[in-house]
Parts: structure tokens; C-alpha cells; sequence
């Protein structure tokens, strides 16, 4: 039976370059490593030519090996994750913590990530709950998967098969999703919306038990306007 090829990068941009990136991104869903052999395999190219992308990777430690020669995202990428999204950040730091304190739950700011996902920019959680949900920042979940990305949706023009959830995300202001990226968690997210370019990010939190969904939407949208009262939105 015929294999189908994989998708080739666009011809006017370096291929080099896009073949490092995709290390970066297999090894970021290999958090055990992964030896130069797996990682050629992964990104399918020849043996020779990943090992000399990683050996670039990791003269600027984007990545490293440990004892066992299995190759590991590096300290670099820390220096520059620093520099991204800063102002949003710094701006929705005080936002989160307020929001996880005041309502007793874990609370997370979500950005777009491309056109079909959505990644976990920052996650507070509240320090003096007797329970919380936890889950890591940098997660990428289905941007019609989960309030948060249902939230990101809702503040973009309707697509075509959308789900009836967005809709009424647009009607009410905010969006409500249980057990759809992380088993028995129900969230509730609003975005926060630049007036030009859409939704850059959603703000909202995870629960374990939620009977009636409107304080807690009315305390995301309340979050999503103080930042965006606050940043810098182009």
C-alpha cells in the first residue's frame, strides 16, 4: 500500500532551519529524550544531518544530552521564552492571582497557537484551597477543545461547523466545557479581546465541581477586561 508523503516545507523558507525547529518540537513531546537515531527517524531525515542539527542546537543550548546520549530540551530556550509575551504576562500575573485566590481555583491564561490550537501561556493556582487542579504551562490542547479555546473562538468571526458551544460563548460572554482536555475538570473562560485583531488570549479557570457556571463567568470576564484595560493590545 502506498505510504502518503509527508508534508514538505513551503519552498521559499529555509529548510535547515525548519528541520531544527521540528527537533525542538518533537523533543518538547519527548520529555525522556530521545536518542539522534529517534529524532532523525521523527523528523525524517538521515542520521548525519540530525546529528549535525542537534550539535547547532546545542552549541546555542536549545538542547543537550545527558549520560545516556538521549538529547533533551536545553536551558537556552528559557533565556528566550522570557523575552515572548512579556507584556502580557507581567500585565495578567496580578489578574490570575486574584482571580485563583478570590474564587479558589486554578486559574490560567491561554493564547492562540496557529489556527487550530491553543497553549497554556501561565497557570496560578490558589494557595490556600483544600484542593486544586494543576497542569503544566506550555500545554497545547485543540482550540475547539476546552473553554479556554472555545473562549478564543467565540471572539473570532463564526466558522463554518462550529460548535453550538461557541455560540453561546458569543451570546454570554464567556465559555463552559467539563471533562473535554482533562477528565471531570469543568472550565469557564472569557476572552481578552484587542480591538483590531480579535482575541489574544483567554483567561479563565478549572474546577473540580461547578453547579452553576455564571459567578465564575462573571468573574472571568471581569479578569479578561482589567487586562486588556491594561496591555498593550495592537
Amino acid at each position: 500500500m502506498p505510504t502518503t508523503p509527508a508534508p514538505q516545507p513551503d519552498t521559499r523558507t529555509s529548510k535547515t532551519l525548519h528541520n531544527g525547529i521540528e527537533v525542538l518540537e518533537l523533543l518538547s513531546r519527548s520529555p525522556h529524550g530521545l536518542s539522534v537515531t529517534e529524532v532523525a527517524e521523527g523528523i525524517g531525515v538521515h542520521r548525519t544531518v540530525a546529528h549535525r542539527l542537534v550539535r547547532t542546537l546545542e552549541e546555542h543550548r536549545l538542547c543537550k544530552r545527558d549520560a545516556f546520549k538521549r538529547i533533551t530540551l536545553g536551558p537556552g530556550l528559557v533565556a528566550l521564552a522570557e523575552s515572548v509575551e512579556v507584556d502580557l504576562r507581567e500585565v495578567a500575573r496580578p489578574v490570575l492571582t486574584d482571580l485563583a485566590e478570590a474564587q479558589g481555583a486554578t486559574a490560567h491564561l491561554v493564547v492562540p497557537e496557529g489556527p487550530d490550537e491553543a497553549r497554556a501561556l501561565m497557570v496560578v493556582e490558589p494557595r490556600h484551597a483544600r484542593a486544586h487542579i494543576a497542569f503544566r504551562t506550555g500545554r497545547v490542547d485543540p482550540l475547539d477543545k476546552g473553554s479556554a479555546g472555545l473562549a478564543l473562538l467565540s471572539a473570532m468571526p463564526p466558522r463554518p461547523g462550529e460548535r453550538e458551544e461557541v455560540a453561546l460563548a458569543r451570546r454570554r460572554g464567556y465559555a463552559v466545557s467539563h471533562a473535554e482536555v482533562t477528565n471531570a475538570v469543568t472550565g469557564v473562560s472569557a476572552p481578552v479581546i484587542s480591538p483590531r485583531n480579535g482575541p489574544v488570549a483567554s483567561i479563565g479557570i478549572s474546577v473540580l465541581e461547578l453547579d452553576d457556571p455564571a459567578p465564575f463567568g462573571a468573574a472571568v470576564v471581569e479578569a479578561a477586561r482589567r487586562i486588556a484595560g491594561m496591555v498593550h493590545l495592537p
